[in-house]
Order: structure tokens, then C-alpha cells, then sequence
């Protein structure tokens, strides 16, 4: 009996012209891989859209070379006007009231990766891959001093594991953390610095992990153990969480009942974060591939072929990498007070007045150090997000809410269509 195709979906949420590049990169790779091609696998492209980020048009994303694009066995691409099809449909057909879909398909950065996964549901697919545009699919590791590189099978990686697995995800490298490396002194002691990572940062982004990446001058190595081992490791949960990227990222699909929506505050980031609080029942593996992250924009000549022997050091001497941190500091304490509040409503109270109180005393030596008084704006950010907290509660349950009953009339869609009988098969196979 033929073996049934294995329908994979690849979500790309951008908004950079250098998308193209990027897409060019991780399609060779598949080929390379043996993807491309192979009658068992079939390679669906997945594309949200926005042109505002980067003041973009459509063609960026759409003109895709056709020798390319022969390589994939189909593409969707998600804009807004796709986005408001979608909602009326869903309102049309009873399934949620436009007010409901709005909460799936809002703005922000949650919402793009929520109409990759409504889509790739939709048509069916297996599994989907998330990958960013400024990641590449890379490593780097520091031996002997210098670079050395090493391509890295990504897709193909996370398709050895997904079966066994309701998530997979992957290891970064490169620019990773946002954090410019800082030099301790009069106005910036590293007690200061410690104080306030530790006001914005949560379990992942703590001062022992940024400590180390600082002192490789912002950048992140791969392990060479993770490496070579070839092995998956299961995701342990650590405060109510089971801590996940949001690229290099894989779902299955094949039961869309056991599948969450991503949430983000209203101008906040986070919805990896947020994701990862609803995964205790889940089964998540960490996978052995990398994707480098150029979270600086000034390595696109790794997908020319140049590899540097050495990595820049990211400090803080210019413009660009300074609004950079300032802007993940703002995004960052955004998300804060709801994290606090879904991992630890017992102490919720004190631990806001503790980020107060550390913020109060480092944010005018953050300010000084950087030249930028509006650090001291986190402060505000904080007050604001803690006042909502409680709108930002209720928004991310009913996020919850709505999107499982989308979720249910696909399922009974599915089975009206025969394919009760696969999603049996598969359920019984495995941890699902």
C-alpha cells in the first residue's frame, strides 16, 4: 500500500525586502537536503505579509523566480486582505462573530503566525514550520579562535521528530539577544546592569545566560555537543512553562483540537512566550539544528556564500544598535506583567513592586550610559501593562476560547470528509 504523502507547511511572517534572499537560501536547502522532489514529502510555502514594517509592496514577497518556485509544491500568501476573507467567512458560517475572529487575527505580531497556522490547518497540512527572515540556516561555532560554519538541515531535522512530538523546536545562534555588549564602570557598574536585566528578563532571558553572550560581545555560539549528538531532548517545565523560539519552530497540525494560538499584549512581543504557558500536557522536543540569527541585518553576505572568520562585536556605539535594545526593553516589560501573573499570581504583587523598585534605582544610570533619556520610559511601560493586566488576562483565555472552536469545526469538517480514519491511525501511533 502506497504511503500516505506527508503534507508539510513552511510559514515565513515577514515584512524585509531581503525576504527573497532568505526564501532563495532555505529552498536550496531543501533541495540539498533531499526534500525537494521527494513523492513522500510535499513542500507547501506559507507567506503573512506586512508592509508596513519595512514601508514594503507586495511584489517583495510575491515575485518569487519560477525556477524557485518549481520547487515547492504550492504557496499562499497572507496579506491583509486575505486576513478580513477569512473573518467574514468564519462570521458568515457561524463559526465565530467578527469580534471573535478579530481577537485570532488582530494586529501585532501573534496575529501573522495565527494566519499561517488558521491557513496551513485549513489546507490540511501535517505539520508547519516556522522560519524568521533574518535567520539563516547556519551554525557558527567559536574554535581555536576563529568562525567555523557549518550548514545546518532544518526542515529536514525537524520532520525526523514532529511525528513523535505535538512541537519541535530548534537551537539559535548568531545575534541572538538584543543586549549590546556594555563595559563596566563609574556610571554603569555590573551590579547596575544585573539589576535591571533582571527587571525585564524572565526564565530564559536571565542574567546568567546574557552574561555569557556578552562576553562573546553579543554573540551567541553553537554547542558543538548539540551539534554532533544527533539526538532530541524533551522540554522540561520550568515556572508553568515549557519555554519555546518562535522560528525554528515546528507544530502538528494533524490534530487541530491539541493545537494553541499565539497572544501578545496589544504592542507588546511575547507570543513564543505566551505560547509556551499553555504546554504542560504537551509533548515538546528540543531538536539538534541551528539557525543563525542576523538580528543586526549586517550579515546578509552569509547568503552569498562569505563567511567571516570572526564575529563583530555588538557594542553600543551607534545609533541603530541602541533604539535596537531600547526597543526590546520596551517590548520586553510589555509582556512582563502578564507572564508574572499566568506563572505566579501568588506573589504577582510583590514581584511588580520588586521590578519597580529595581527599575527606579538603574533606570537614570541606563539612561546616562546609553545617551538616551527615554530609557526611563520602561517605567511608564510597566505601570501601564500592570493597570491592564487583568483586560490582558481575560483577552489571552478568550483567544483560547475562540480559536479551539475554529479549531472543532475544521476537526468535524475533517471527519465528515473520511478522515477519521487517518487521524485514528496517526493518534494511535504515538504520544497523540
Amino acid at each position: 500500500m502506497r504511503q500516505r504523502e506527508i503534507k508539510v507547511g513552511i510559514g515565513f511572517a515577514t515584512g524585509r525586502k531581503s525576504f527573497q534572499k532568505v526564501l532563495r537560501t532555505y529552498i536550496h536547502n531543501w533541495n540539498e537536503s533531499g526534500l525537494v522532489g521527494n513523492e513522500k514529502i510535499s513542500l507547501n510555502l506559507y507567506i503573512a505579509y506586512d508592509l508596513d514594517y519595512h514601508k514594503t509592496k507586495v511584489t517583495d514577497y510575491t515575485n518569487i523566480k519560477p525556477e524557485l518556485m518549481e520547487q515547492i509544491n504550492s504557496s499562499r500568501f497572507i496579506g491583509s486582505s486575505s486576513i478580513e476573507e477569512e473573518i467574514d467567512w468564519l462570521a458568515q458560517n457561524n463559526v465565530v462573530s467578527i469580534r471573535e475572529a478579530r481577537l485570532i487575527f488582530g494586529k501585532g505580531y501573534a496575529a501573522k503566525r495565527n494566519a499561517l497556522l488558521y491557513n496551513a490547518i485549513k489546507d490540511n497540512m501535517d505539520c508547519l514550520i516556522f522560519l524568521d527572515d533574518d535567520e539563516y540556516p547556519v551554525a557558527v561555532t567559536n574554535t581555536h579562535e576563529t568562525a567555523i560554519w557549518g550548514g545546518q538541515h532544518v526542515l529536514a531535522t525537524h520532520l525526523k521528530h514532529i511525528a513523535q512530538a505535538d512541537i519541535t523546536h530548534g537551537n539559535h545562534c548568531g545575534y541572538v539577544s538584543p543586549i549590546p555588549y556594555v563595559e563596566y564602570g563609574e556610571i554603569m557598574t555590573e551590579e547596575n546592569f544585573r539589576a535591571f536585566i533582571e527587571a525585564i528578563s524572565n526564565d530564559i532571558l536571565n542574567w546568567d545566560n546574557i552574561k555569557a553572550v556578552m562576553s562573546n560581545g553579543g554573540v551567541t555560539y553553537a554547542d558543538t555537543g548539540v551539534l554532533t549528538s544527533g539526538a532530541a531532548s524533551e522540554v522540561r517545565e520550568i515556572n508553568r512553562a515549557k519555554f519555546i523560539s518562535g522560528a525554528n519552530l515546528c507544530i502538528n497540525l494533524t490534530d487541530p483540537r491539541r493545537v494553541f494560538p499565539f497572544y501578545n499584549p496589544p504592542g507588546a512581543r511575547g507570543e513564543d512566550t505566551f505560547l509556551s504557558t499553555c504546554l504542560s500536557d504537551r509533548k515538546v522536543l528540543r531538536v539538534p539544528c541551528y539557525t543563525f540569527h542576523d538580528g543586526f541585518s549586517t550579515y546578509n553576505h552569509l547568503l552569498e556564500g562569505v563567511l567571516p572568520t570572526r564575529l563583530k562585536f555588538i557594542r553600543a556605539d551607534n545609533d541603530q544598535i541602541i533604539t535596537r535594545f531600547y526597543r526590546a526593553c520596551i517590548g520586553w516589560i510589555r509582556y512582563k506583567p502578564l507572564l508574572l501573573y499566568i506563572t505566579t499570581p501568588d506573589s504577582y504583587e510583590e514581584k511588580i513592586e520588586e521590578m519597580r523598585n529595581q527599575l527606579r534605582e538603574t533606570l537614570p544610570k541606563i539612561c546616562v550610559y546609553f545617551g538616551r533619556p527615554d530609557f526611563i520610559n520602561i517605567l511608564d511601560e510597566l505601570d501601564k501593562y500592570h493597570k491592564n493586566v487583568r483586560i490582558h488576562f481575560r483577552a489571552f483565555l478568550e483567544t483560547q476560547r475562540v480559536w479551539a472552536k475554529v479549531m472543532e469545526q475544521f476537526v468535524q469538517s475533517k471527519l465528515a470528509s473520511g478522515f477519521k480514519e487517518y487521524l485514528a491511525q496517526y493518534s494511535s501511533g504515538g504520544v497523540r
